[in-house]
């Protein structure tokens, strides 16, 4: 029933993205070494989750998604402008750290000439989301990177930024990493923001895994570039 169910997915995302090329050997991510709870590298199949964790990934919107070469595989590439797409996930607990401590991220490739006012990486919940938020954006037409998050019942958005640009049309490896009462991003392997967060704050929604967006409608802050090995770790 799996395999099933996994060939059923990956056709359906195909339809939604458009041609793919041949699929390579299964990406990896940079993490900063936790127990993976959800890991994509867009090679072994489209949806698949690499974690073997069974997130599996749709395509929702009418945008089109594309095939990026990236090394020896292939990242997925998201529109740059007009009808929205993003990948999502059905929301799980282990996707929710709660308070603990734990690690999320990507590897983006984005042009100078495609920043936006907000472009969302990866996420979960949203600001308003009674079970909180978090997420990794560039958002800002500088290109400046940012993790962000925001506590189950709270309205304060606690926000990560990077002091310099990713959009310049090369690939970067971002990690966002809450350890008790400190949120970073590190920008290829080196911190380069921090934020003080509460000790008491959480997280605990019952809203999907997204890449590329908030969502698939309007104004949901699409992602315009390309994406690779996109990570949920936990610890």
């Amino acid at each position: 029933m799996r395999l099933v169910a996994l060939v059923v997915l990956v056709v359906g995302l195909l339809g939604s993205a458009g041609s793919a090329g041949s699929a390579g050997p299964a990406g990896s991510a940079g993490s900063a070494s936790g127990a993976v709870v959800a890991r994509y590298g867009f090679d072994a199949a489209p949806g698949a989750d690499d974690s073997g964790n069974g997130h599996l990934l749709r395509a929702v919107g009418a945008g089109q998604l594309t095939w990026v070469p990236h090394g020896a595989g292939h990242a997925i590439g998201f529109p740059a402008c007009c009808a929205p797409v993003v990948l999502e996930a059905a929301s799980g607990p282990d996707l929710n750290p709660g308070r603990a401590a734990f690690s999320y991220g990507a590897t983006v490739l984005l042009a100078a000439d495609r920043t936006g006012p907000g472009e969302n990486v990866v996420q979960k919940g949203y600001a308003t989301s009674p079970g909180g938020e978090w997420k990794l954006q560039v958002d800002g037409y500088a290109g400046r990177p940012s993790c962000v998050l925001v506590g189950a019942g709270a309205a304060t958005r606690y926000v990560a930024l990077a002091g310099g640009s990713v959009a310049d049309g090369q690939w970067h490896q971002l990690t966002c990493r809450r350890t008790g009462t400190a949120l970073s991003i590190a920008v290829d392997g080196t911190v380069a923001g921090v934020r003080s967060v509460p000790a008491a704050l959480a997280v605990d929604d019952a809203v999907p895994l997204r890449i590329g967006g908030k969502g698939a409608g309007p104004g949901n802050d699409q992602y315009h570039g390309a994406v690779d090995d996109v990570f949920v770790e936990r610890g």
